[in-house]
């Protein structure tokens, strides 16, 4: 006979505590800290490469040798996840929503024109190369709104893989040097005033960072054009990241069921870093964080996106890059094309150019 002790069923040996999870997240942390520190000062060195970048290159060379599961992983992860949530709120500090009527009603077609062009581009093309889903996705919001900090925004909404991130970002960079290069020369041969190269930079270039030493490369007026043009491009993230958390959320509620569907929580909808995104913006909008702040907060919303390109780079196997292959970096350079002539056909039709 079954005695009562044998019958009972085993209750699940407790979970680690609060307080043993934070200080487990502490030595990966300390180590995207360092690296992030290392990259930024590279970045300084090299702006036209920029501290992301040499972040989640650095990320992954090392996750050559530090295998899964390591007492880093859990820092790592974090810094891959929830920094980068916090990056964005952070960034959008630095967007006052009255920057967007500065640049006035004339280089808005420009810019919804490209971005357009860009995912409608990206899922066409993308079907086209048989690129996977999520890496389409994420190349397409790269190239049409602003690069990294869009593909940052997008990940932490649709949960694409490391390895996804990795190869967007890889391929996104490859286009910003690229056209750092070679949009000053054309624009020279094309005879762009100031103002028509400040547009087609802020509209056709992806990082900040690239847009800025492009445009000052033509000019200052230039430059000081595209500036502007570009964080008006980057509030593009809010819609499209809703949109994208909205299907995100459907799909997942099919796979669960119709249950699943009616229980879809509205923080998946509307992702709470995006709610974070148009509070800060909107403080900044009616005065309440003073303009001096803002380099510091600039800055630290890029340190912070580092430190999450950095501990994506250490969740990411070279392996995994390989298996994509290179259509992936032919959408990019294909979409990266027609965004640039897109611009530049947008602003003949209208007149700005």
């Amino acid at each position: 006979m079954t005695s009562e002790l044998e019958a009972a069923p085993l209750s699940p040996p407790p979970g680690p505590s609060r307080a043993s999870r934070v200080l487990g997240l502490w030595p990966g942390l300390a180590v995207v800290l360092v690296i992030s520190g290392v990259a930024m000062f590279l970045g300084s060195l090299v702006p036209i490469i920029g501290g992301p970048v040499f972040g989640i290159v650095i990320g992954a060379i090392l996750a050559i040798f530090i295998r899964p599961g390591t007492v880093l992983e859990a820092g790592t992860k974090f810094a891959g996840k929830r920094v980068l949530q916090a990056s964005i709120v952070i960034l959008g500090t630095g967007l006052s929503l009255t920057q967007v009527l500065s640049v006035g009603l004339s280089s808005l077609p420009v810019m919804l024109g490209t971005l357009a062009v860009a995912l409608v581009g990206a899922w066409l093309v993308g079907r086209m190369l048989r690129v996977n889903g999520d890496i389409r996705t994420l190349i397409g919001v790269g190239t049409g709104i602003c690069g990294a900090s869009a593909i940052a925004a997008t990940t932490a909404v649709i949960g694409a893989a490391d390895a996804e991130v990795a190869y967007a970002i890889g391929t996104i960079f490859t286009f910003n040097i690229a056209a750092v290069l070679l949009f000053p020369m054309i624009g020279h041969l094309l005879g762009l005033s100031q103002h028509a190269f400040g547009l087609w930079a802020g509209t056709a270039i992806n990082d900040t960072s690239s847009v800025v030493a492009a445009a000052y490369t033509f000019g200052a007026s230039a430059g000081a054009y595209a500036v502007v043009v570009k964080l008006t491009r980057t509030l593009m993230i809010i819609p499209i990241s809703i949109v994208l958390a909205a299907v995100q959320s459907r799909k997942d509620a099919a796979a669960g069921g119709e249950t699943a569907r009616r229980r879809v929580p509205w923080k998946r909808i509307v992702p709470l870093f995006i709610i974070g995104f148009l509070v800060a913006s909107a403080l900044d909008t009616v005065g309440v964080i003073p303009v001096s702040w803002h380099p510091t907060l600039s800055a630290l919303g890029v340190f912070m996106i580092t430190m999450a390109l950095t501990g994506i780079g250490f969740s990411t196997r070279l392996s995994t890059l390989r298996k994509a292959g290179a259509r992936p970096l032919l959408l990019g350079g294909i979409l990266w094309v027609l965004v640039a002539v897109t611009s530049l056909l947008i602003q003949l039709a209208t007149g700005t150019l």
